[in-house]
């Protein structure tokens, strides 16, 4: 076999696989409005398949084991939206009532302390903001009943997207049923697909993926309920109402960096200065939130996900956005995984390319320069 042969041979692999990457994101493009439940019921698979294997280990049935998985999954996600969503409902509609409230307190405690701290004079009219935020509501209220007479017609006349939506939810616990009782036959069949020269090129590629992902995908799963767990009963210990919903909220958004700490952190001020009318209140609630990141940055987040993923939050905000950008509420489903994919060819391509004679070729000057050195 000549040396152009072997070059071509070489180069195959990587231009075949350029075309499946390019027709791949085709097809998610074109097929963008149907793939929501298949998305969301594809990355839970994926994180629910190793207790599948571990339960048909102990000589259950698939079938059986991924019945009781998907079960289990999908329970523990309406649990938690049967809990969190009504409190959350509660929390607006608080802040919605005590709004006279939290005027005032800004009026006669908060502006006081700012001018007397930091030597300013900012003077603000109570009375007249109250008005103005009132006449705002009661615009915005007609406004909304207005707009919504306007539009339930059009909603009426095009139901197809809330139509589409609720079969995607029903869709979605066959799907994830059926992803888990076929995972492990789609990957021995893809495997058993591969050109037998390429399989361990394929086996190693695939084996980096699925470390990155799943210790991604499993280690920010278990992150944010821990997070989630630890904000809302801390909350719910310094007496703050609505802080279970409000914790769970903010571990649950975890996964964007900064994020979820953020906004748990506005809603349990807002939520402390509704309820304590003091200083010691918000410290305390402040306290919760403090307490949270340093337990997430230096033991939760190191010691369960670790810095081996190399998804920096840079690229997990990239990302998100970027494939949010191209593909919609789908394409934020597979953000993260699409992203931990990249990051593995890129590297994989990286390495090839380093390795090839291409990089390692010296340039021509550089070779005569050293015949001369050496005949001299």
């Amino acid at each position: 076999m000549n040396l152009d042969t072997k070059k071509s041979l070489s180069i195959t692999p990587w231009i075949v696989g350029g075309l499946v990457l390019i027709l791949s994101i085709s097809l998610f493009i074109g097929l963008k409005p149907i793939l929501m439940p298949f998305a969301a019921a594809g990355v839970l698979a994926y994180i629910l398949n190793p207790l599948v294997e571990k339960l048909c280990r102990y000589k259950l049935p698939r079938a059986v084991a991924a019945m009781m998985v998907m079960c289990l999954g999908l329970s523990v996600m309406i649990i938690l939206l049967l809990i969190v969503v009504p409190m959350l409902i509660n929390l607006v509609d608080n802040m919605y009532e005590k709004l006279p409230e939290i005027i005032n307190w800004i009026h006669l405690t908060f502006l006081p302390w700012l001018n007397q701290t930091f030597h300013i004079n900012i003077r603000w009219d109570a009375d007249y903001m109250m008005r103005t935020v009132t006449q705002w509501i009661k615009s915005e209220d007609v406004n909304i009943k207005d707009t919504a007479s306007k539009v339930l017609p059009v909603v009426w006349q095009q139901g197809s997207s809330l139509i589409e939506w609720v079969t995607n939810l029903m869709l979605l616990p066959f799907l994830l049923y059926y992803f888990l009782l076929d995972w492990s036959r789609w990957t021995v069949g893809i495997t058993n697909m591969i050109p037998r020269r390429m399989l361990p090129t394929y086996q190693r590629i695939v084996g980096n993926m699925d470390t990155i992902l799943g210790q991604f995908l499993r280690g920010e799963l278990l992150v944010m309920i821990i997070m989630g767990l630890v904000y809302g009963l801390g909350l719910t210990l310094v007496g703050l109402q609505s802080g279970f919903a409000i914790g769970m909220v903010a571990g649950l958004l975890v996964f964007i960096p900064y994020l979820g700490a953020f906004t748990g952190l506005l809603l349990a001020t807002l939520a402390a200065l509704l309820q304590f009318h003091g200083w010691p209140g918000l410290l305390m609630v402040w306290g919760v939130f403090a307490f949270g990141q340093f337990l997430e940055s230096f033991f939760v987040t190191p010691k369960i996900v670790g810095d081996r993923i190399g998804l920096s939050p840079f690229w997990v905000i990239f990302s998100l956005m970027a494939f949010g950008q191209l593909l919609g509420f789908v394409g934020m489903l597979l953000a993260l995984p699409l992203a931990a994919i990249c990051m593995v060819l890129i590297k994989e391509g990286t390495q090839a390319y380093k390795n090839s004679s291409y990089f390692r070729q010296q340039p021509e000057n550089a070779i005569l320069q050293g015949d001369e050195e050496n005949s001299i």
